[in-house]
Formats: C-alpha cells, sequence, structure tokens
C-alpha cells in the first residue's frame, strides 16, 4: 500500500513539474446547423473545428444539420441542442411564435444575402427589378425577405416583379441559363452561376436594407442556466470567423483537409473567402456583436409587411453579453 501510494505521488509531482496533467474529458455538445455545416457559407464554424477551437474550450461539437435557421430556433430554444446557426434577424420570425431563444452573436457587419445580377441587363439596383425575374432559396426564407426589404427601399413590391422560390440548387441554375434577370442569395452561389458560365455583378444587399449576417442562437434557458457554455461556444466560433478575416485564403489548407470533397477547388474557396470578408465579414467595432437599431429597423419592416404579426421587445431578440 505504501508503494503505491508512493508511486501517485511520484507521478503527481512528475505532471506538476513537466505541465502534463492528465487530459481532462470533452464535454459533447450538439451544435445545430442550418444547412450542410460543409458549404463554404460556413467556413468559419469548420475551421473552428479543424483548428481545434472548440476542444481548447473542453468541447467535443458535433454540427448536426436541420430545416433552416427558423428549426434551429426552435430546436433550441425547445433545448434539443445548446445552440444552433441561423441569421441575424432570425429571432424575429420566432420569438412571436413563443420560441425562447435568443441570437448571441453576428458573425459580420454585412447581410448574408446579396443581390446578383446579368451586368447586360441594364439592373443597376432593386429600382431596375420592376417586371423582372429574380430567384430566391424559397418564400419563407431570409433571402426572400431581404428581396423584399431591398423592393420597398426604392417603392417596389413583390407584386412588380416575378419572383421564383427555387431552391439551393436552383436559385443559381435558373439565374446561370438565363431565365431569370437577377437573385438574391449568396456569395458562394454567385460563384457557382459564374463558373456555370454566367456574367455576374454583385450589389450589396445592406445598402438598400439592413439584414444581418449569419448568427448564433441559444435558449433563454441556456443563456442563463449554463452562461459560460454558451461563452464558449461563441468564443471557439468567433475566432474561426477571426482567423477567415485575418488569413484570407491562407486558410483554405485547413478548410480542404476537414473537407475533401473541397479538394481541387481550392481557387473557389479563395473566392468565396475574399467576397465573404468583403460583403459580409468585415464592418463590426466588437467582432459578433448585435446592432439593435439595425435590428429594430429590420424588425420594423418584418411588422409593416406582416411577415410577423408583432413586434418583439429587442431585448428578448438578442444578448451582447458574450461578446464583450
Amino acid at each position: 500500500m505504501r508503494m503505491i501510494l508512493w508511486l501517485c505521488v511520484a507521478l503527481s509531482v512528475f505532471a506538476c513539474a513537466t505541465g502534463e496533467l492528465p487530459a481532462q474529458p470533452l464535454e459533447d455538445v450538439n451544435y445545430l446547423m442550418p444547412a450542410p455545416p460543409t458549404l463554404p457559407s460556413f467556413i468559419p464554424w469548420i475551421l473552428a473545428q479543424q483548428r481545434h477551437y472548440y476542444e481548447q474550450e473542453g468541447l467535443k461539437v458535433t454540427f448536426q444539420t436541420v430545416k433552416g435557421g427558423v428549426d434551429v430556433a426552435v430546436q433550441v430554444g425547445v433545448g434539443n441542442a445548446p445552440v444552433g446557426g441561423g441569421i441575424g434577424e432570425t429571432t424575429i420570425i420566432t420569438r412571436p411564435q413563443g420560441i425562447p431563444s435568443k441570437v448571441v452573436a453576428v458573425l459580420g457587419g454585412g447581410a448574408f444575402t446579396q443581390l446578383v445580377v446579368h451586368p447586360d441587363e441594364g439592373i443597376t439596383g432593386p429600382k431596375d427589378l420592376k417586371g423582372k425575374t429574380v430567384t430566391v432559396l424559397a418564400y419563407e426564407d431570409t433571402s426572400y425577405y431581404s428581396l423584399l426589404g431591398m423592393l420597398a427601399s426604392v417603392g417596389l413590391t413583390k407584386n412588380d416583379l416575378d419572383i421564383q422560390a427555387a431552391g439551393p440548387a436552383g436559385i443559381w441554375q435558373v439565374f446561370a441559363a438565363g431565365k431569370a434577370q437577377a437573385m438574391a442569395s449568396t456569395v458562394n452561389w454567385a460563384l457557382d452561376a459564374r463558373n456555370a458560365g454566367a456574367k455576374i455583378k454583385i450589389y450589396r444587399s445592406d445598402l438598400f436594407f439592413p439584414s444581418m449576417a449569419q448568427s448564433i442562437i441559444a435558449s433563454d434557458a441556456m443563456i442563463r442556466q449554463r452562461p459560460e457554455l454558451v461563452r464558449k461556444l461563441v468564443r471557439a466560433t468567433l475566432r474561426g470567423l477571426n482567423d477567415v478575416m485575418k488569413e484570407g485564403g491562407a486558410v483554405v489548407p485547413d478548410y480542404v483537409a476537414a473537407v475533401p470533397a473541397m479538394k481541387g477547388k481550392e481557387d473557389f474557396v479563395r473566392e468565396v473567402i475574399d467576397l465573404y470578408n468583403e460583403y459580409t465579414y468585415s464592418g463590426q467595432k466588437v467582432l459578433g456583436a448585435m446592432d439593435p437599431q439595425r435590428l429594430k429597423t429590420v424588425q420594423d419592416f418584418y411588422v409593416a409587411q406582416k411577415i410577423v404579426p408583432k413586434e418583439s421587445p429587442l431585448d428578448d431578440l438578442y444578448t451582447n453579453q458574450f461578446v464583450q
């Protein structure tokens, strides 16, 4: 018995001296994503995973895909996962439905959805969309609501043009085939259209309507009961975003290592990163912080357009406590 005790003490002393303490078990965490996380639009998350930022916070994160940002907010709200991904304005839609979740970080000061047009169509902004065909992802998606906001900024409505909900492939394929003159889409779909032979020009949607970037969403209960877990997830994800913003194309090898299907498409990924850095990620004084005035403007529009039945107190829609 004395020998065993002596060995235990000796091992403890050696561990302290070398700094090699036994590894603590990682906490398993499910992180809900609105679309497959391997898509180029989720590079900050994949980078945080690949560079072990979640592990360094003591977490073993597993990404799970659900049906869009609204579904993320609903499932997070009922406790099926501690956090998930959406758009900055997602909780404007879900809170009036009684879903107790908030945005806890916004990944960029720009918008996730942009206006993409054929340059030879004479379209210089939303004002020129009258009578045109424009594709969106779905009619209950922020790409559609963002388009409605852009139209309203120039006195147009959905009745002034033909808006087609074409799905994740059709949104750019219909545009690339010349069957639509514009699309409200992400920049990676814009590049997909260009690579299919279409000429493209991108207009910043937030010059016309202040829609927002991607976000991290957590439930009221999780924010109240396990704030440190939320903080760890936000901190690790924002580290991934910060790397993308600072390193640009230099992160491509790590991304491709995590997503082997993108091997051979490195140039495409670099372009995607450059465009997201230009149109979406930049512009925040505090990385991850929600702009409450911007949120209010978007909510006022959603209420006016009857996208949601009533407005919610802004404090019910977001918190910046995890990014300060």
